[in-house]
């Protein structure tokens, strides 16, 4: 993992309590994951049968490009309007409601799928959608973030796009399948390390 770009990340508006409270340590997601942290519903932040849901999917693999079959997922984007939820409660599936995060295990051929919104732009950010990687060997958890090309006009004001190198943005970039299985489609593989690596976030608190 060696693409790593430094964002900051602002403070303003917390409490000093807030500023005292300290992340706990990062570890390696471990033999038992299976076990606790997938749920029922967990890819699904909107059913299905949502009139405008999307289909979100890709391959997760490592170096030599072979599949990471035991790979976790967690997802984090703002509604249809770039609002982002601030509610308790992201966890439930009430068979409506969107809920802004998802959690979803790779298959045994490193594959995952969400079902979601296409995110509307939060504020001067063009519309992403962030993804967080934990697996087996890797010591913390990766933060990287999916964009769409059809949002491409507002790419150059993105700050966390604008900040990645032009031959490196591609790799932040899904790619549009257009409708399969009646949802549109798109497709963000991620290499964790090696020929054409993703870009990952390193995030300065």
């Amino acid at each position: 993992m060696t693409d790593l770009a430094e964002v900051s990340v602002a403070a303003a508006g917390q409490t000093p309590a807030q500023k005292r409270s300290l992340q706990t340590p990062s570890q390696t997601i471990g033999p038992f994951y299976g076990y606790a942290l997938p749920y029922v519903g967990g890819p699904e932040l909107v059913p299905g049968y949502h009139p405008r849901a999307i289909r979100f999917h890709g391959t997760v693999t490592d170096g030599a490009g072979e599949p990471i079959l035991d790979a976790l997922l967690e997802i984090w984007q703002a509604d249809e309007s770039g609002a982002l939820s601030r509610e308790l409660g992201s966890l439930d599936r009430d068979g409506f409601t969107f809920t802004g995060f998802g959690r979803c295990a790779t298959t045994i051929a490193g594959q995952y799928t969400f079902t979601t919104l296409k995110p509307g732009a939060a504020g001067a950010a063009a519309p992403y959608i962030l993804v967080t990687l934990f697996a087996r060997g890797v010591t913390h958890h990766l933060f990287t973030r999916a964009y769409f090309a059809e949002d491409s006009a507002l790419h150059a004001t993105d700050a966390v796009l604008s900040a990645v190198p032009a031959d490196r943005r591609s790799t932040l970039i899904c790619v549009s399948e257009g409708v399969v299985g009646g949802a549109e489609s798109y497709r963000f593989d991620i290499r964790v390390q090696g020929e054409n690596e993703t870009v990952f976030l390193d995030f300065d608190a």
